[in-house]
């Protein structure tokens, strides 16, 4: 679906100028030539989001007014004021009301799309951001769960939060990362400031040098301020860091020495208080070899290293995690929560999670949405679907027919040698659970597993 925009503006041949730059590029438009018009069309259908003229002849309200009544009833929706008349004070005071951009008069076709695109996907970034903080719980939510993992993360977090070192976090998309930096941000005595996240492998190589530092103004161009400066006592992640080019990686370096720097097109010097964090899914030694990744950069970013483990790697967690994310989703979408019956905690605990905690979320979310009656617990199958499984049953013992034409005595070491490698598979390769859950002795099951040669036991289980 094409984001609709409106285009508010008292010259007829400006809204018809604008309306087809923008539906050349696939957008829907409407038009309004005063402030109430506008209003009654944005009360009529709220649209993606608003061009505005600042000066609206005729009108009740002039664009500085309507927009304070936009974002006033609608704090979320994107205004991008345009005028003739263009100057600092004005874009200043737009902004400061809530405007995303200014655009003066007249413009050129580029920096229009451009500015209207970065508002767009700001808008799509906040939407995606809440819709995961509501499912998954924010910042807490991943660090749930009895598990070595959780504990050792649970326990680093308390005792770097409040601090100002650096702290790298590094593992698998979707381990949560992200969760563990907001984490260390709302425990430290920065918790009341900014807590800013760059996503440097989203950003065109060309735009992240801006992006980080910021932009003077130029010709019609208002000044940029980069998520360095608005991260400024506060907590600033630089999410997927690999990604950062070699020669604004130089320049990083300098900021973590010094805390000041040089909007791009600037010569003043810029003077931050912030604390950086860092995540990444890849190698940084590998990457420092290869000449990819700056050393003196890495050894700045990891004062504290920090592991978020995959989910296949703290498998007892993923009860207790999927237990509240089903609390949370079912809150944001109110609807009744599902309790997950054992065989359906078994399946979840038994998947590989190549997805990790978002993909345990989007499993949740449907598992909310498929079952019927709000009495009726999740059982297995509904797992399997909501996984994407061929099986009806992920429990169902593929080797049954061939167990079934076995002697006894075969038949149940078959058995027993499937049935503990699914639980060992599915606590992670802990013993203590293990045998706590199949009711046997910890030296017994060591006697057990040896005699069916399961000896190697990590191994089998992961």
């Amino acid at each position: 679906m094409s984001h609709e925009i409106l285009i508010v503006d008292d010259e007829a041949d400006i809204r018809f100028q604008i309306a087809g730059i923008l539906e050349d590029e696939g957008f829907t438009t409407r038009d309004a030539a005063s402030g109430e018009a506008a209003l009654e069309a944005v009360a009529a259908r709220l649209p993606s989001l608003v061009i505005l003229d600042v000066w609206l002849a005729g009108s009740a309200y002039d664009g500085l007014q309507l927009l304070e009544l936009l974002k006033r009833d609608h704090p979320a929706l994107q205004v991008v004021m345009i005028s003739g008349h263009g100057a600092i004070d004005m874009a200043v005071n737009a902004t400061k009301k809530g405007a995303y951009g200014f655009i003066a008069k007249p413009f050129k076709t580029e920096v229009l799309l451009h500015t209207i695109e970065r508002a767009l996907q700001d808008v799509k970034l906040k939407r995606e951001n809440e819709a995961l903080k509501a499912i998954t719980g924010g910042a807490e939510s991943d660090l749930v769960g009895t598990s070595a993992a959780a504990l050792e993360i649970r326990r680093t977090v308390e005792k770097v939060a409040g601090t100002d070192s650096r702290v790298l976090i590094t593992g698998p998309s979707g381990a949560g990362k992200s969760s563990i930096a907001r984490a260390l941000h709302g425990k430290s005595h920065r918790a009341k400031g900014p807590f800013v996240v760059m996503n440097c492998s989203a950003l065109d190589v060309r735009t992240v040098e801006a992006t980080l530092f910021g932009m003077e103004p130029s010709g019609d161009r208002p000044r940029m301020t980069g998520v360095l400066e608005q991260a400024h006592m506060g907590t600033l992640l630089l999410d997927e860091v690999s990604e950062i080019p070699l020669d604004v990686q130089g320049r990083l370096v300098r900021v973590l020495q010094n805390q000041r720097f040089q909007r791009v097109g600037g010569g003043a010097w810029v003077d931050v208080n912030v604390r950086v964090l860092t995540s990444t899914s890849r190698d940084l030694t590998t990457l420092i070899e290869k000449g990819m990744f700056r050393e003196d950069l890495f050894y700045r970013l990891n004062v504290v290293p920090l592991a978020a483990p995959a989910l296949r790697d703290r498998r007892e967690d993923i009860p207790d995690l999927a237990a509240q994310i089903m609390q949370r989703s079912a809150h944001a979408k109110g609807r009744t929560a599902r309790t997950l019956a054992p065989d359906a905690q078994s399946a979840l605990q038994t998947h590989d999670w190549p997805g990790n905690i978002w993909e345990l979320a989007n499993v949740v979310e449907r598992l909310l949405l498929l079952i019927g009656g709000p009495d009726q617990p999740v059982r297995a199958d509904a797992v399997a679907k909501a996984i994407g499984g061929e099986s009806t049953d992920v429990l169902r013992w593929e080797r049954a027919q061939e167990v079934m034409n076995m002697p006894l005595r075969d038949a149940r070491e078959s058995f027993e040698k499937e049935y503990l490698l699914f639980h060992l598979t599915r606590f992670g390769g802990n013993i203590s659970r293990t045998a706590e859950f199949v009711e046997m002795d910890r030296a017994a099951l060591h006697r057990k597993l040896k005699g069916l040669g399961l000896q190697n036991i990590n191994k089998a289980a992961r």
